[in-house]
């Protein structure tokens, strides 16, 4: 579904939203800043000029003649998500998996994400109705009648909408320049 930076101490990290397929409940995975920053270039569809980590990865398994048929994140211990990474050929097993990595190559090859029933029903949430309505961007760009969201909230959502809106119209320094607003933001918090 997205990503959503976490309060906390110097910017924290990042909530990784997902939200299942046929149903409403979405999961939150709290993942580091640099895994945030490689989900959010490939949500957004950016392709850096080199490879990143997860880019030579997904090239690397390519030109070995393989590719990964799902990702499936099936435990939570102590507050800590697993994840397996499934290739598409037998003879190799599950790979274990930090969830944001392979997410991340889930993304890369355009393939599910699942998800245990036991964690959806341990640890995912059902929005409220005025949750879900934040969701949506605000109609004309008219953040104010965002109610109950404190102003942090709604300067992001605006930045987060401008960004989005630089991206599709391919204009990169502005979509850079609100970035870089973006984590002044996070930090400013």
């Amino acid at each position: 579904m997205g990503l959503s930076p976490t309060p906390g101490p110097g910017g924290g990290g990042y909530a990784l939203i997902l939200k299942e397929i046929a149903g409403e409940r979405r999961l939150p995975i709290i993942i580091g800043s640099f895994e945030a920053q490689h989900i959010a270039l490939e949500l957004e569809g950016i392709k850096p000029p080199r490879p990143l980590t997860h880019d030579l990865l997904r090239i690397i398994i390519e030109q070995l003649g393989f590719s990964i048929s799902h990702v499936y994140i099936n435990e939570l211990r102590d507050g800590t998500f697993f994840a397996k990474i499934k290739m598409d050929v037998g003879s190799i097993d599950e790979i274990d998996s930090r969830p944001s990595d392979a997410i991340a190559l889930a993304l890369k090859f355009s393939v599910p994400i699942y998800v245990s029933e036991e964690i959806m029903n341990e640890v995912s949430f059902i929005p409220e109705k005025e949750d879900s309505d934040i969701d949506q961007p605000a109609k004309e760009n008219d953040y104010s009648k965002i109610e109950g969201t404190d102003p942090y909230l709604k300067k992001m959502l605006r930045l987060q909408t401008d960004l989005k809106s630089a991206i599709d119209s391919e204009d990169y320094e502005k979509a850079a320049s609100i970035r870089d607003e973006i984590k002044k933001l996070e930090l400013s918090r």
